[in-house]
């Protein structure tokens, strides 16, 4: 029962070329960065991650970008970082841009055992009607799009039909964690880290804080230790701020 790891570089022992990867954080909010710098470090390439976004040029997923670890993003917003738009538009990355809400819930729904949901959202876009650019060419010429979804009409409202995400492996970002795995969150930290710790068939839990057995509150745990297969104590956190907008000192 005890899941903790020396180092992020040895929790990742059998990650491998290819993998999907889910990747808990908002933005630069509640990255696991220790975890990103190992597999940044290991080389590990042709990745599918899943994730809100992809850092900054300088921060986060942005740097395992950088390196062209990335063969495929799976993310909601992408807009805070330039490299991404030239490696998608290069015909560099292969890109599923996906509804905030609905990706939320394409992850949940992988933890769940759920294969596929309807959802309003998207309906009558490209979202579900296909036709979405995903990859280019080096000239600037689309060479895949999204394809079509299924759609059904349901007491009256029109819906599409979103399969689940599921990963080989997730990376989340906690605050505390006992060595059984059970994890909290802090603040707006907690963002995307608690569902895409369910969906990974290996979830690696970075924290903050270990705590013995027992010091946390059942009631305070935003995620179970079933769900958690490994654990890291990060070190060296800078928790980079994307833009940081300060009003003048009077």
């Amino acid at each position: 029962m005890n899941k903790v790891f020396d180092s992020a570089e040895a929790a990742i022992f059998d990650l491998k070329d290819g993998m999907t990867i889910l990747v808990g954080g908002f933005g630069l909010c509640g990255n696991p960065e220790n975890l990103l710098e190992a597999v940044l470090a290991r080389k590990v390439r042709d990745l599918t991650v899943v994730s809100n976004n992809c850092g900054t040029d300088e921060h986060g997923l942005g740097r395992l970008l950088n390196a062209r670890l990335i063969r495929k993003m799976m993310s909601s917003y992408v807009g805070e970082n330039k490299e991404f738009e030239r490696q998608f538009l290069k015909g560099e990355l292969e890109v599923e841009l996906i509804p905030q809400g609905t990706l939320a819930e394409r992850v949940r729904a992988g933890g769940a055992g759920i294969a596929a949901f309807f959802t309003p959202t998207g309906y009558g876009t490209w979202v579900a009607d296909g036709g979405l650019p995903m990859k280019y060419d080096a000239a600037g010429n689309v060479v895949k799009y999204s394809e079509p979804k299924e759609t059904r009409e349901i007491g009256g409202r029109n819906y599409v039909l979103e399969p689940a995400i599921r990963g080989d492996f997730a990376f989340v970002k906690a605050w505390k964690a006992d060595r059984w795995g059970n994890l909290v969150f802090r603040g707006t930290a907690r963002n995307f880290n608690p569902v895409m710790a369910t969906a990974g068939k290996v979830t690696i839990a970075e924290v903050e804080e270990m705590v013995e057995l027992g010091e946390l509150d059942p009631d305070h745990v935003h995620t179970p230790g079933v769900y958690i297969h490994r654990i890291v104590v990060g070190r060296n956190y800078i928790k980079p701020i994307e833009q940081r907008t300060v009003r003048q000192r009077s």
